[in-house]
């Protein structure tokens, strides 16, 4: 078996009992299963949620996205072995300290097996909730252009960089596109102030405007916590994206909770502790693939220029990276995995098969 049959690429075609549409993101596809297999779940495995809760299967896959590009291989290598299981591992190990530690539950109620999760539905709170502990990359970039203050924030003078930031900064965004909010652009991904949150709260999806402060204390405890965690491997928690969103449990109880992936290389950075140290940056995240792409291609101000995006995924669509390249990056991501979790990730010789006969066996949501 070649290594490309080892990368699960396509994740949308699974035979899983649905009657909606398959949602397939950039690196994740979710089906949601219907309200007789969720109801049915959540009384055979007790999973701690309202008995109408819809749920869904989420699996993750080996694709690898950059500048708003899906990329390939050579040989047919459509992803990065290994990717998809590490990124799960690693939010798996977080949401795992966080419920330990008494920060908040997940929306996982299950893992079957390691790409897929079995996740509650939930109403998200529609921020990207970004932490930097060090000013660096894009902030960096409008620093030294000129710009001193970010989401409401004003940053001192002198600042190098790279360095660690006098303290944790926030420095939230719009997820999606919100209409009809006073001082806040009808764009996706875009940045917002604690004032623009405080005063439109129900309109990015908070029940209560006190919740606002809810969710900075979980922003701030994960990411100290995944910090220091990192820092007992002399690894650097640069910076982080975090979602949040509302469940009810099995009592009637709303809660807050952490959403999609967290602590991740694809939603971080991470640098080597020992690199920093000497004056050098080595990135254990997505930014190492960024990266390579840059010094790959000739003209890099086509993966940079926003008004280049249709010669952007035509560079995407036509050009097979080299295998190397591919696993310099599965390196990175198991490298980093490994470390985190303490074992070995274990590339599946046929993953969709594995997957398929688990939800078949395990939980009867085979077609």
């Amino acid at each position: 078996m070649s290594l490309a049959d080892k990368v699960l690429a396509v994740n949308n075609d699974l035979p899983i009992r649905t009657d909606q549409p398959v949602h397939s993101g950039k690196v994740r596809s979710v089906y949601w299963l219907t309200a007789e297999d969720s109801q049915r779940l959540i009384e055979e495995k007790g999973y701690d949620v309202a008995a109408d809760a819809p749920l869904a299967i989420m699996v993750i896959s080996d694709r690898i996205s950059a500048f708003d590009c899906i990329w390939h291989g050579e040989g047919g290598m459509n992803g990065v072995p290994g990717k998809g299981a590490a990124l799960n591992a690693i939010s798996n190990h977080w949401f795992k300290l966080f419920k330990e530690q008494g920060l908040a539950d997940s929306h996982i109620l299950d893992i079957p097996h390691p790409f897929i999760w079995i996740v509650q539905k939930a109403r998200p709170v529609m921020i990207e909730a970004i932490a930097r502990q060090y000013i660096t990359g894009s902030m960096w970039r409008a620093y030294d252009n000129g710009d001193r203050e970010f989401c409401g924030i004003t940053l001192p003078e002198n600042l190098q960089n790279n360095i660690k930031l006098p303290e944790l900064l926030i420095t939230p965004s719009s997820k999606g596109i919100l209409r009809g909010i006073p001082g806040v652009q009808e764009v996706d991904d875009v940045n917002v102030t604690r004032k623009n949150i405080e005063d439109n709260f129900a309109a990015f999806n908070f029940t209560a405007k006190e919740h606002i402060a809810d969710y900075e204390k979980l922003l701030k405890e994960g990411f100290d916590l995944i910090s220091g965690e990192l820092a007992k491997l002399d690894q650097i928690f640069v910076d982080t994206k975090f979602e949040f969103g509302y469940v009810t449990d099995k009592a009637g109880n709303e809660k807050l909770i952490y959403m999609d992936e967290v602590g991740t290389p694809d939603s971080s950075r991470i640098w080597d502790g020992p690199a920093y140290r000497e004056g050098k940056i080595v990135e254990n995240s997505k930014e190492d693939f960024r990266q390579l792409l840059l010094s790959h291609f000739p003209d890099p101000d086509i993966l940079l220029n926003k008004d280049r995006m249709e010669e952007r995924s035509a560079l995407a669509k036509d050009n097979a990276l080299p295998e190397e390249v591919l696993m310099q990056i599965s390196k990175t991501y198991t490298g980093i995995a490994e470390k985190i979790v303490g074992k070995p990730i274990v590339l599946s010789d046929n993953p969709k098969q594995e997957i398929i006969h688990i939800l078949r066996e395990q939980y009867n949501l085979i077609e």
